[in-house]
């Protein structure tokens, strides 16, 4: 039998107490990077755990734990009767990778699949330096290392599932929580029975696509609108039609004009934030919506994702507060501020329809409990008003300083409203020309204006830009090079 390894382990493995890494993987990872740089061998027979422990003065429990974790990662085996010796995942990986290269697999599909150009998405890709996007916050302002500690608190509890239930219909904490937040901030009066927290837009759009659309329903949308809710529900079978848009927002009369009762089955309208005019429905069409909606017997689907970016918090003015649900569902988002990992959606609507609605979450994975228990604490402990207050005032100031830079850039090129509501601004220019034309310029000089942000037909040439995610010196320079990106093409026109 091969005697153990002569290696002294207090030279190669330090415990520091002073961490907050347990003792155990401190000795985990210092193990780990002695195999890596070969102080300790692939094969090498390891001394008794009382031997290390000796050496490392630690507790022969905390040796034992350590070796442990090491076998279920792969660095050591635990040979019975004959000892713990040291393994080498990654030489063995290596070792593999030599007998026979990986081939990759091959461009085009070798056999038939379902393509869907409906679900075409305009978002790119962003490798350069300087880009707009359709309007999201700057993820940097609220620490996510602020964040992650509200989590780790949640995980180092003990009996977590004593403190705060879990049931199959989610975390009873943090629906408790979000229902009393949004009970304070919107002027609502619900209880957790009629919210249904859910990861994603994404998700929402295709829960209620199953649970309201069948092939053939009229949808009706604003003649420019969001293109993700209209191709999720369009690639249910929904029949779009598109209502017009003016400085009132949607014609609610053209609605009246153009459908009879019965026609319709819903209308997808964010009524504080038009996408992507940024206008409001006035207080006038909201109640005649309501009206029809009851008297054409339609649903209302109500974004307000834009709530949080808001600038004014009226509670009287959606329309779920004015229906009581009768006939509106409400989509919102709560942490639209905080890092998207910690970010949450939900639908607000009759319970039966939630309770339906839950059974499609299977579909997409379990909820992240702890990530709801954590949103909880944060509203339970108050700091989501601190958050908000502290985002609301970089974006105000961010605001102000890009309708001056617009204004100062561009004159009387374009025509634009400082936006009540939401993260990006209308920008429609007062002539006609390309705007992939300027697309291609501005990246050119490592500016990328997304295709989401173009907007061109034969009465409209606009982009809609978001301004939140830019600090001021960033803001200056995509501006700046937007600004010459423009001169240098009508230069050549």
């Amino acid at each position: 039998m091969s005697s153990p390894v002569s290696v002294n382990f207090y030279s190669i493995i330090k415990i520091d107490r002073r961490k907050e890494d347990a003792v155990y993987i401190q000795i985990v990872y210092q193990f780990i990077n002695a195999v890596k740089r070969n102080l300790l061998e692939d094969g090498d027979l390891l001394p008794g755990s009382r031997k290390i422990a000796t050496e490392l003065k630690v507790h022969r429990k905390t040796v034992v734990a350590a070796l442990s974790e090491l076998q279920e990662q792969g660095w050591v085996e635990i040979r019975p009767n004959r000892g713990t010796f040291v393994k080498n995942p990654d030489r063995v990986a290596n070792a593999a990778s030599s007998i026979g290269a990986f081939r990759q697999p091959p461009d085009k599909a070798p056999y038939h699949f379902r393509r869907e150009l409906i679900l075409d998405t305009p978002v790119f890709e962003i490798p350069e330096k300087y880009y707009f996007t359709d309007g999201t916050p700057d993820y940097r302002i609220i620490e996510t290392e602020e964040l992650v500690r509200f989590y780790a608190a949640m995980v180092k509890r003990k009996k977590k599932s004593d403190e705060f239930p879990a049931t199959a219909d989610g975390n009873l904490f943090f629906r408790d929580q979000l229902s009393y937040y949004l009970n304070l901030t919107r002027g609502f009066h619900l209880s957790r029975n009629f919210l249904l927290p859910i990861a994603s837009r994404e998700q929402i759009f295709s829960i209620l696509s199953r649970l309201l659309i069948q092939r053939g329903d009229v949808v009706l949308v604003e003649n420019l609108s969001y293109f993700l809710p209209n191709m999720i529900f369009s690639q249910a079978g929904a029949k779009l039609k598109t209502v017009p848009v003016d400085a009132m927002g949607m014609n609610i009369d053209y609605i009246a004009d153009q459908f009879k009762p019965g026609e319709i089955r819903c209308v997808y309208i964010n009524t504080k934030c038009q996408y992507p005019t940024t206008v409001s429905l006035s207080e006038e069409r909201k109640l005649r919506l309501l009206q029809l909606a009851e008297q054409y017997d339609f649903i209302v689907i109500e974004d307000d994702v834009d709530f949080e970016c808001s600038l004014v918090k009226d509670k009287s003015e959606s329309l779920f507060r004015k229906n009581a649900g009768q006939h509106v569902i409400y989509i919102g988002t709560f942490g639209r501020f905080l890092d998207p990992g910690f970010q949450m959606n939900f639908l607000i609507a009759p319970q039966d329809l939630l309770e339906e609605g839950k059974k499609y979450l299977n579909l997409f994975g379990k909820p992240n409990f702890m990530i709801e228990k954590t949103l909880g604490e944060i509203i339970h402990q108050g700091d989501i008003f601190r958050y908000q207050r502290k985002f609301q005032k970089i974006v105000t100031e961010r605001k102000d300083l890009f309708a001056q830079l617009l204004d100062s850039h561009f004159g009387d090129k374009v025509a634009f409203t400082v936006p009540v509501s939401g993260l990006a601004f209308w920008i429609p220019f007062n002539s006609s020309f390309s705007l992939t034309a300027l697309q291609e310029k501005a990246r050119e000089k490592g500016l990328l204006l997304p295709s989401n942000c173009l907007y061109q037909n034969r009465a409209v040439t606009a982009l809609r830009l978001g301004f939140a995610h830019l600090d001021e010196k960033d803001m200056s320079d995509a501006i700046h090079l937007l600004h010459s990106a423009y001169q240098e093409l009508f230069g050549t026109m």
